[in-house]
């Protein structure tokens, strides 16, 4: 176990192993002004766009998010101006506004309470039912994906994952057919009907890989890529973000908040392993320490763990 001094002003968590920390001072910055603005039951679309208009007018961003009972509007931009929260207040149709703390917002569950449904080909992924996604981690021929897509297909996968750029530890080794694979998944999916999910490694490639995926995959290496979330995000092709090999929950949630400020909100989170030693032979080992998988959109409550105020 690492050991970690408590000292004042710090908050910490402690999980099986190690300590997650963060600093918490008090101090409020622009930053910490993001919020939210609810809209009342019986909010019209006039009383909406009468809110984003006047956030237009401060250079700010309203990000909409439609529930079955009412509306919330997610306000971010680099400077909100303190008299805003009770200046939005007294619009009709406004029933309360909130303000978040946490770096990410329209990851949060105060921005979008009910839960995320992501459409992929028209397999719902977040409505309750199991979803498999399943192939060969690279594209390598025709017969292999074709064998491979039909394989899954009969033992039940919804989604078919396969590989045409790979992001490899050794220069040398075989890193995908590029196009030509991803040719060879939409003929797969011709054949099998499964949407297919792959993997886009640069900016650059997004327009090539949206031509033929149902879904883009971030794998583990580019999580923290920004231009890459923020190109993808700038598409409305759904995303299935990997957590990096050793980012915390907040800083993960942080990468999907790069995508959803582009305007793509369809984002699923795919938790796979993280290094917990420098051992150059020992495999990845899977986290346990979010079980709960972010049930209130805390960080918090996301881990198991005791809470300690410094």
């Amino acid at each position: 176990m690492m050991l970690v001094k408590e000292q004042p002003g710090i908050r910490y968590v402690t999980a099986t192993d190690y300590r997650v920390l963060s600093c918490d001072t008090g101090a409020t910055s622009e930053e910490d002004r993001s919020m939210i603005v609810v809209m009342e039951n019986a909010a019209t679309e006039q009383h909406i766009n009468a809110v984003l208009e006047r956030l237009s007018e401060y250079q700010l961003k309203g990000h909409l998010s439609s529930g079955e009972e009412r509306t919330i509007i997610g306000v971010v931009g680099a400077s909100i101006p303190a008299t805003l929260r009770e200046e939005l207040e007294h619009f009709a149709g406004v029933s309360q506004t909130v303000s978040i703390t946490r770096a990410y917002k329209l990851a949060s569950r105060e921005f979008c309470p009910q839960n995320t449904v992501v459409d992929v080909g028209g397999v719902k992924i977040g409505d309750g039912s199991c979803v498999v996604m399943a192939g060969p981690c690279s594209v390598e021929s025709e017969e292999q994906i074709m064998a491979s897509a039909r394989a899954v297909r009969e033992a039940g996968a919804h989604i078919l994952r396969g590989g045409a750029f790979k992001p490899r530890s050794s220069p040398y080794a075989f890193r995908g057919l590029g196009e030509q694979g991803l040719q060879l998944l939409a003929q797969a999916r011709t054949e099998t009907g499964m949407p297919i999910v792959t993997e886009v490694m640069t900016p650059s490639d997004v327009d090539l890989v949206g031509k033929y995926a149902d879904m883009f995959q971030i794998g583990a290496r580019n999580a923290q890529n920004y231009q890459l979330l923020e190109e993808v995000g700038r598409t409305q092709i759904p995303v299935l973000l990997k957590r990096g090999l050793s980012t915390t929950i907040e800083e993960w949630l942080l990468s999907a908040e790069y995508i959803m400020a582009q305007g793509n909100k369809q984002v699923d989170l795919k938790d796979g392993a993280m290094h917990i030693t420098f051992h150059p032979v020992a495999d990845h080992a899977v986290s346990v320490t979010h079980p709960a998988e972010f049930v209130d959109g805390t960080v918090e409550n996301a881990l198991p763990a005791r809470r300690r105020e410094g």
